[in-house]
């Protein structure tokens, strides 16, 4: 019984411990209550204004693509037949937020097939320069889906963002060098939209 007092004192000393931090985790839980979570990469305040996509269309899909870029060097019309390296085809994989494979992207034309079976060609409509010479730019493309119902049939706009690699064009690309091919390793996040 001599320790019986001290035993209570404890008892008493956690209790308040415990109701204590109770009533700070409140406190603090109330204060967060007013605090905006961070905006996610894909919110348009935090895009280039030239990719941008117009109001009215919200998120369907978001991914990231890990994949290959296959280059061809030849005269390129786009650049008044110059001579240069040409992506002449895309493959990758998509990804959702938890890892899951959900969509492959292929092309020409620039297609994005989902598991479901839909799919949707995209066709640039502007560019934003990405810092480092060999990461792509980010990209918008306005989506044309294709018959088949399913998670792309409804898509309006591809944004192509937080690229990495898939552009280091360094490699000789002349006259003598035609018909030589490169092949890029690169990732990107996929952000699909859909009107609201």
């Amino acid at each position: 019984m001599k320790n019986a007092p001290s035993t209570l004192w404890t008892h008493s000393k956690s209790a308040a411990l415990t109701l204590a931090f109770a009533a700070g985790t409140a406190a603090l839980l109330a204060g967060c209550a007013g605090v905006k979570p961070p905006p996610k990469e894909y919110t348009q305040d935090r895009m280039d204004e030239q990719i941008q996509v117009p109001p009215g269309n919200v998120v369907a899909l978001e991914t990231t693509a890990v994949g290959l870029l296959n280059y061809e060097c030849k005269a390129n019309p786009a650049k008044g037949g110059n001579i240069g390296w040409v992506l002449v085809s895309p493959q990758a994989e998509l990804m959702d937020r938890t890892g899951k494979k959900v969509a492959a992207y292929s092309g020409p034309p620039a297609t994005w097939t989902h598991i479901d079976g839909s799919s949707v060609v995209g066709m640039q409509v502007a560019v934003a320069p990405r810092p480092g010479a060999t990461n792509l730019d980010y990209q918008l493309s306005k989506g044309t889906p294709g018959a088949a119902p399913g998670v792309m049939q409804n898509i309006t706009y591809i944004q192509r963002i937080k690229t990495k690699g898939g552009q280091d064009l360094s490699k000789a690309c002349t006259q003598t060098d035609m018909g030589d091919k490169l092949t890029l390793p690169y990732q990107a996040d996929y952000i699909f939209w859909k009107a609201a």
